[in-house]
C-alpha cells in the first residue's frame, strides 16, 4: 500500500513523513492508542482517507489517515498484545509450560518498559488468573535465573534484561554481586545467591568471593550505618550456611555492630521486617539491661514489633514487668496508638485483663494526640470501627454507669464523626441494650438542633444518585483497593514498596470519601421541587433579581445542595449567592461578597421552576 499512501501524500491529504508509519499500521494490522490502549486495524480505505480500528469498548472506530500517525503507534504481529488478540489459547499453553518464553515475548514487546509490574499487567487476568499469579511468577523467576539469558532485577521498577549469550547462573550472579554499587545493592544479590546455592557449579569459589567482600563492607558500615551492617551480617551468615562454608574467625559479628551503642529504636524499625525479630534476639545477648530497653522500645515502634518485644520479654521471665509498665502507661494516657493497637488485637491473650474502659479512654487520647500523623491515628481508629468484639469485651461485667461513661467519652470525642460515631455507639448498644434510651434521650436535643443547622436540602433524584455512588464506592472501589493492597503487600519490603504506599494512600482517600458521603446522606433531606413554597426564595424556585450597581436584571434557579449548574444560572442554595437570596421575599435587598466584589441586589419576583 505504500504507493497509494505516497499518492495521498503527493496530493497533500497526508504528510509525507507519515507514509512509513501508515504502511506499518496497514501491514502489521495492530496498534497502541495513547489513551485507549491496544487496537486491531480492521480496514484501511485510501479513497475515503480513513481506517477502522477495534479498541476495547470501541469497535469499528473510524480514524482519519492524516490523524492516525499522531495518536497510533504500530506494533508487530508478534507483540504480546497482538498475540493475545489472535492466539490466546497458544499464549495460555506457553504460560503453563514455558514461563520464561512468555517473559521473552513481553521483553521483546516492551523493551525497557518490561518491568515485573508490566509482566503482571500484561498477563493478569487474560493469560494467568490473578489467584494463580504469585505462584506462577515464582516459577518464572526460577526458570529465568536458571537459564543464562535473563537478568532479573531486584526492584520491580527496573526492566527485565535479556541477552542472547547464555551466561551460566554462577557467573551471572557473581558478576552482578561484584558490580553492585554499595552494600545495600549487594545484599539482595547475596540473598539470591543463597537461594540458588543448589544450582551453582562451584560453591567454594562463590563463598570465597562473596563472604570476603561482605566482611569488608560490614566493617566499614558498622558505625555509620549500623542497621544496614546488622542486616549484612545476617545475610552473610545465611549465605555461608547455604554454601556450606564457615565464617572465618575474626569476621564481624552482630555483637560488633551493637558494640557501637546505636539507638535500639532507630536500628530495629530500619531493618527489613523479616529480620527484625532476629535483630531483637541478637540485642538480648549484648547487655543485661535488655528488658528495660525493650520496655522503652514498646512506645516507639509499630504494633507488630511491640508483639516481638512482648514475646521475648515473656520468654525471658519479664511478663510481670511488662504488665506493670503497660498498666502505668494506660493509666497516665502515655501509651501510643501502636502499643494500644497491639493490646486491642491481643484481646484473647495473657493481657486481656488490661482491656478495660480505662484502656479505651487511653485509646481515644492516643488517637487525638496522634491526629497530625494520620497514618498512625487511623490504624487504631479503623480497628475500633471494624472489630466486632472489642466494645463487648471492654464493657463486659462492668456497671451500667461505667458503660454510660464510655458512651459520653465517645460522644464528646473528635475521634469519630458522623456514621463512624453511630457505628461505635451501635456496637455498645448491641452489647448493652439497656443504654439505648440513655443515648436516645441524651442525643435528642442535639439531633433536633443538628437537623435544623446542618441538614442538606437535596432533590430526590440527586439523593438517589449519591446513594448509588456510595454503593459503588463500598461494593466495588474499596474492595478493589483492598485487593490491590494485598497484592502489593506480597511484593516484599513495605518501606520501598511504591505500589503498597500508593494503594494505602488511595485507601485513605476512599475511606475519607466514604465517611463524607455517608455523613452527607445522613444529613440529606429530600424534597420535590414542584412542591416549593414561592412566598420566599426557596430551593426549587426561580428568582429574578436586579443588580443595584448596574440596574441589570438577572435570573437564578435556586437548587438543592447537589444540583448546582452555575453555567446555566442554576445555583446551589449553599453557595454564597444562594445563601444571600435564600429565604428572601420579593422587594427585599440583599448583599453578597463575590471575591473582591460586594454585590447588592433586589429580589423582584419568585416563581416555581417549572413555570
Amino acid at each position: 500500500m505504500k504507493e497509494e499512501f505516497e499518492k495521498l501524500a503527493a496530493s497533500g491529504k497526508i504528510r509525507a513523513a507519515d507514509v512509513d508509519t501508515l504502511v506499518q499500521l496497514a501491514t502489521e494490522g495492530f496498534c497502541m492508542h495513547k489513551s485507549w490502549g491496544f487496537g486491531q486495524i480492521k480496514t484501511v480505505d485510501v479513497v475515503l482517507g480513513k481506517m477502522s480500528v477495534d479498541f476495547d469498548g470501541r469497535p469499528g472506530h473510524a480514524i482519519d489517515l492524516a490523524f492516525a500517525p499522531k495518536i497510533l503507534a504500530p506494533i508487530a504481529k508478534d507483540h504480546i498484545e497482538a498475540r493475545k488478540a489472535t492466539d490466546m489459547d497458544g499464549l495460555k499453553e506457553m504460560a503453563a509450560l514455558h514461563h520464561d518464553e512468555v517473559i521473552k515475548v513481553i521483553v521483546d514487546s516492551y523493551g525497557n518498559l518490561a518491568t515485573t509490574d508490566k509482566v503482571k499487567d500484561v498477563l493478569v487476568p487474560d493469560v494467568v488468573e490473578a489467584d494463580d499469579y504469585k505462584k506462577w511468577w515464582e516459577t518464572a523467576r526460577r526458570e529465568m535465573k536458571k537459564g543464562g539469558h535473563f537478568k532479573v532485577p531486584t526492584k520491580k521498577t527496573e526492566a527485565i534484561g535479556y541477552q542472547s549469550e547464555d551466561i551460566p547462573l554462577q557467573e551471572r550472579l557473581l558478576r552482578d554481586f561484584t558490580g553492585a554499587r554499595g552494600l545495600k545493592a549487594r545484599l539482595p544479590i547475596a540473598v539470591d545467591l543463597g537461594k540458588s546455592a543448589g544450582d551453582l557449579d562451584d560453591k567454594a569459589a562463590t563463598a570465597d568471593v562473596t563472604l570476603t567482600k561482605l566482611n569488608e563492607e560490614i566493617n566499614s558500615h558498622a558505625r555509620t550505618q549500623p542497621a544496614l551492617a546488622l542486616e549484612a551480617v545476617m545475610v552473610r551468615d545465611d549465605l555461608a550456611q547455604a554454601l556450606g562454608a564457615e565464617v572465618t574467625e575474626g569476621s564481624p559479628a552482630e555483637s560488633a555492630v551493637w558494640a557501637g551503642e546505636p539507638k535500639l529504636s532507630e536500628i530495629i524499625p530500619a531493618m527489613p521486617v523479616a529480620r527484625q525479630h532476629r535483630a531483637l534476639e541478637s540485642y538480648q545477648g549484648t547487655t543485661e539491661n535488655w528488658p528495660q530497653d525493650f520496655l522503652n522500645l514498646i512506645t516507639q515502634v509499630p504494633a507488630r514489633l511491640v508483639g516481638d518485644c512482648v514475646t521475648l520479654l515473656s520468654e525471658g521471665g519479664h511478663k510481670d514487668e511488662f504488665k506493670e509498665e503497660l498498666n502505668s502507661l494506660i493509666n497516665h494516657h502515655g501509651a501510643t496508638g501502636e502499643l494500644l493497637l497491639w493490646l486491642a488485637k491481643e484481646k484473647s491473650g495473657d493481657y486481656a485483663a488490661l482491656l478495660t474502659p480505662e484502656a479505651f479512654g487511653a485509646m481515644l487520647s492516643a488517637i487525638e494526640r496522634e491526629t497530625s500523623d494520620e497514618k498512625r491515628a487511623s490504624k487504631l481508629r479503623d480497628f475500633l470501627l471494624t472489630d466486632a468484639k472489642f466494645f463487648d469485651l471492654i464493657t463486659s461485667g462492668v456497671d451500667v454507669e461505667v458503660v454510660k461513661d464510655v458512651v459520653r467519652a465517645i460522644q464528646m470525642s473528635t475521634c469519630f464523626e458522623g456514621m463512624d460515631k453511630r457505628s461505635v455507639l451501635g456496637k455498645i448498644v448491641k452489647a448493652h441494650p439497656e443504654i439505648q434510651s440513655f443515648i436516645t434521650h441524651g442525643d435528642k436535643d442535639k439531633e433536633e438542633k443538628k437537623s435544623v443547622d446542618s441538614s442538606l436540602i437535596v432533590s430526590w433524584d440527586s439523593l438517589e444518585r449519591k446513594k448509588n455512588d456510595l454503593e459503588e464506592l463500598m461494593q466495588k472501589r474499596i474492595p478493589a483497593n483492598s485487593k490491590e493492597i494485598e497484592i502489593a503487600r506480597e511484593y516484599g519490603d513495605l518501606r520501598e514498596n511504591a505500589e503498597f504506599k500508593a494503594a494505602k494512600e488511595q485507601q485513605k482517600v476512599l475511606m475519607a470519601l466514604q465517611a463524607e458521603w455517608e455523613s452527607d446522606i445522613d444529613r440529606a433531606r429530600g424534597i420535590n421541587y414542584a412542591d416549593a413554597d414561592t412566598s420566599t426564595a426557596n430551593v426549587g424556585t426561580r428568582v429574578t433579581v436586579t443588580n443595584l450597581t448596574n440596574n441589570e436584571r438577572e435570573e437564578y434557579s435556586l437548587m438543592g445542595a447537589w444540583d448546582g449548574d452555575p453555567d446555566n444560572n442554576r445555583i446551589s442554595y449553599l453557595t454564597p449567592l444562594g445563601q444571600a437570596i435564600f429565604g428572601s421575599e420579593p422587594g427585599a435587598e440583599v448583599e453578597v461578597q463575590l471575591g473582591d466584589e460586594t454585590r447588592r441586589m433586589r429580589v423582584d419576583s419568585i416563581a416555581p421552576l417549572a413555570s
